[in-house]
């Protein structure tokens, strides 16, 4: 299941700064290493929208946007476009529509937007059945979350390549991420319900608020 564009390792991205690489990036180290990946994945260009979509009725905002080099309403058209598809469980359009997205989102410099749209497309393949693709789009949104110190989008990505790495039988790497996740939004005073998800990963069914101080 692969949308179009292709991503190349020498693209370009702002520099936000380093910060430190801490547990959770180690375990995305690892993971890359297990995926042949040494650096973060990217984007470096765009094809043709596919005809069978150019067709669809929500295509003509995104293309009208896309043909004004609009980014940002071009990646909002888009996003409607994917969460539409996702509805309809039809997911080859819905991926296609959600690396659109993602490229005008780079475009335009949104990288929180970018950010959270990767970790879409991680949702997006885990929800097809193929979590050991979604791995490296949450990868990727964690990495560009923690270097904008996006902490609850890194924490929810972090949840969501916990989920994947538990449906691929690695408990222990899942529940790692879980704990990172955990202190990401709790930090970040996500809503209840992410954090106990986060819990629910880790195998922690404490409530929320229970210890509190001592996850911080």
């Amino acid at each position: 299941m692969h949308a179009g564009h292709a991503h190349s390792p020498s693209h370009e991205r702002p520099t936000w700064g380093e910060r430190p690489r801490g547990r959770l990036g180690r375990w995305l180290d690892r993971i890359r290493a297990s995926l042949g990946q040494s650096e973060r994945s990217s984007i470096s260009g765009l094809r043709e929208l596919p005809v069978a979509l150019r067709r669809a009725p929500l295509a003509a905002a995104y293309l009208a946007a896309a043909g004004e080099d609009d980014h940002p309403l071009a990646a909002s058209a888009a996003v409607d476009a994917m969460q539409r598809a996702i509805e309809a469980r039809d997911w080859w359009p819905a991926d296609v529509w959600a690396h659109r997205a993602l490229w005008h989102f780079e475009q335009a410099g949104q990288t929180l937007d970018a950010a959270r749209q990767a970790r879409r497309i991680g949702d997006l393949r885990s929800a097809a059945g193929d979590p050991a693709s979604a791995r490296r789009y949450y990868a990727e949104a964690i990495d560009e979350s923690r270097d904008i110190g996006a902490e609850h989008e890194q924490g929810l990505a972090a949840v969501g390549l916990g989920r994947a790495l538990m449906e691929l039988g690695e408990a222990t790497s899942a529940r790692r991420l879980a704990a990172a996740a955990v202190d990401l939004l709790g930090r970040a005073e996500a809503p209840v319900g992410q954090i106990e998800e986060a819990r629910r990963l880790l195998g922690d069914e404490r409530p929320v608020g229970e210890g509190a101080e001592d996850d911080r």
